[in-house]
């Protein structure tokens, strides 16, 4: 099913909708700046601990596009390798989410009885705390580290694929081609990855892309709050965080990172909306 995202009718339908396309230009423009910041930043150095007092508060001009910040960094060049931290934490949360929820929904959704009620009920009182909330109240018992950061959204994020897994798992083992692998003496293993969860990727996928853009907008709160990744490193969420304290004044500093957090989280959901459309479609 994922495949037929990528052929020629897929790949037609996609294209059908504008909205889509600009969501795949938006993912594709932020992925390109975050994988080649060091060659495209017009100040790679600006990305670390620097300083450069007399160019401080500079507002936008043709040297410094997106104007200077409170020690003479350039904004731009820090926004393009905030890019690299957003994505790799999403990229981190989502690799370790993913594996975690699908395999736990799955499990309940095939073996149901006792299992299920064990892991769903513990998925539901994951589910029944706000998402921003549990994140904030886990990372107030750790060092605000990037790593820490990591873990903490992933903690409140899997439940989201474990449920999704488990409504899917129950529908799918109720199939004939998983009671005919049961008759013939197939194993539980073999059931739940080679037969089950094929069928459960598409959404899965879809979800993924869907995600991608709130986990980074959920880093940027948690960064925007204090407790995510720390200055010198270059974050969307704490340079807003920065820039808001000058506000109206050096307005720059805080407009245009959240700008570049509304085109990320923007980009993944008109490209995620546009593959589940591909993948409702094609079934």
């Amino acid at each position: 099913m994922i495949a037929a995202v990528f052929n020629s009718r897929g790949w037609y339908k996609f294209r059908r909708n504008p909205l889509s396309m600009v969501g795949l230009f938006l993912v594709a423009l932020v992925v390109l700046m975050a994988v080649l910041a060091p060659l495209v930043a017009p100040y790679p150095q600006h990305a670390g601990a620097f300083v450069d007092f007399v160019n401080a508060s500079q507002p936008p001009s043709w040297s410094n596009p997106f104007g200077t910040d409170l020690v003479g960094r350039d904004v731009l060049s820090r926004v393009i390798f905030g890019y690299q931290i957003s994505l790799m934490l999403g990229v981190v949360v989502l690799g370790i989410a993913v594996p975690i929820g699908v395999g736990l929904g799955l499990a309940a959704g095939y073996f149901g009885g006792v299992v299920d009620y064990v892991i769903m009920r513990v998925v539901d009182v994951f589910l029944s705390i706000p998402p921003l909330v549990l994140a904030m109240a886990i990372m107030g018992f750790l060092e605000p580290t990037l790593t820490n950061g990591m873990m903490a959204v992933a903690a409140m994020w899997w439940p989201w694929y474990a449920r999704l897994a488990y409504n899917m798992a129950r529908s799918e083992s109720r199939e004939g081609y998983v009671l005919a692998a049961e008759v013939i003496g197939a194993s539980t293993p073999h059931i739940l990855i080679r037969e089950i969860l094929p069928n459960c990727l598409p959404a899965v996928f879809t979800k993924i892309t869907l995600d991608l853009g709130f986990v980074i907008l959920i880093a940027s709160s948690l960064s925007f709050l204090g407790l995510g990744v720390q200055p010198p490193t270059p974050d969307l969420g704490s340079m807003v965080a920065e820039g808001a304290r000058y506000l109206p004044d050096n307005w720059w500093m805080a407009v245009f990172p959240a700008l570049a957090i509304l085109v990320a989280v923007l980009g993944f959901n008109l490209l995620g909306d546009g593959l589940r459309d591909v993948m409702d479609t094609d079934r």
